[in-house]
């Protein structure tokens, strides 16, 4: 009788073993510097695409932003010359970016080489900027912007 039981006993304990190997653990979530990274490949890849709708997503409505220029930008002008094709961007190769988050505060630097036109004149090269996040109703959105080209 006690080998019986002995040996339902290990039948149950490995077919408990079988059934929690196969159960894949549950998916993490992505860490917010994840998704801000994220944000950072979607806003250069709907800026090659001239997506101004999916720009519109990422860039928050009061959005201010200094160009490499120093020129001052806005939301409604960043978009307006993105939609014009005055503004393009041809090619890109993404470099490191660094994350620092601070509650509902990111702030994103990184670097990335294009090709690329400003207001109609060849502005390809080099660039280093950073980038403001905020999260709004569970959203993050960038809210300010700055870059220089790098020499």
């Amino acid at each position: 009788m006690k080998k019986v039981l002995g040996t339902i006993l290990l039948v149950c304990v490995c077919v408990g073993l079988a059934f929690a190997q196969a159960t894949p653990p549950p998916a993490k979530a992505p860490s917010t510097s994840q998704i801000v990274k994220q944000l950072e490949h979607d806003w250069l890849e709907a800026a090659k695409a001239a997506d101004v709708d999916k720009l519109g997503q990422i860039i928050a409505d009061d959005w201010a932003g200094i160009g490499a220029d120093g020129a001052k930008e806005t939301k409604a002008s960043l978009l307006a010359d993105v939609k014009s094709g005055v503004n393009t961007l041809a090619s890109y190769e993404i470099g490191p970016m660094e994350v620092k988050v601070m509650g509902s505060v990111a702030v994103v630097q990184g670097s990335d080489t294009e090709k690329s036109t400003t207001k109609g004149k060849d502005s390809s090269g080099k660039y280093v900027w950073m980038d403001v996040f905020v999260k709004r109703d569970g959203k993050w959105m960038a809210v300010r912007s700055q870059s220089a080209m790098v020499k």
